[in-house]
């Protein structure tokens, strides 16, 4: 695959994040941005009125096979004091999400008490 083209699968995968973040959460379309390809720091910037409501840092690889370790470290770099999150896609898949197992487990704690 071109480079080229593995950067429009790797934004194709950052903009449709994104729009889940925008739809579900209800989060301000001003306050999310895609970050350009080949930019450092995590792919999708997010502004202080959505970082209250969404607490993580994202990292998307749309990528057939994902060095899922590598990968994670990256988002972890890029997390400064934000949860980092690693969203993967293959083709034909759907996208999964993944956050440290201890993190999931608060969240579902969290969740239960509610």
């Amino acid at each position: 695959m071109k480079p080229q083209s593995a950067k429009a699968k790797g934004r194709l995968l950052q903009k449709w994040f994104r729009d889940v973040l925008i739809t579900v959460l209800g989060l301000n379309e001003s306050d999310l941005e895609s970050r350009p390809m080949g930019s450092q720091g995590e792919d999708i910037i997010i502004g202080n009125e959505s970082r209250a409501r969404f607490p993580y840092s994202t990292e998307c690889k749309n990528q057939e096979a994902v060095n899922v370790w590598k990968a994670y470290d990256q988002a972890k770099m890029n997390s400064g004091p934000y949860e980092p999150l690693l969203i993967i896609k293959r083709n034909r898949s759907i996208p999964l999400a993944i956050v440290d197992a201890k993190h999931f487990v608060e969240l579902v704690r969290k969740s239960n008490e509610q």
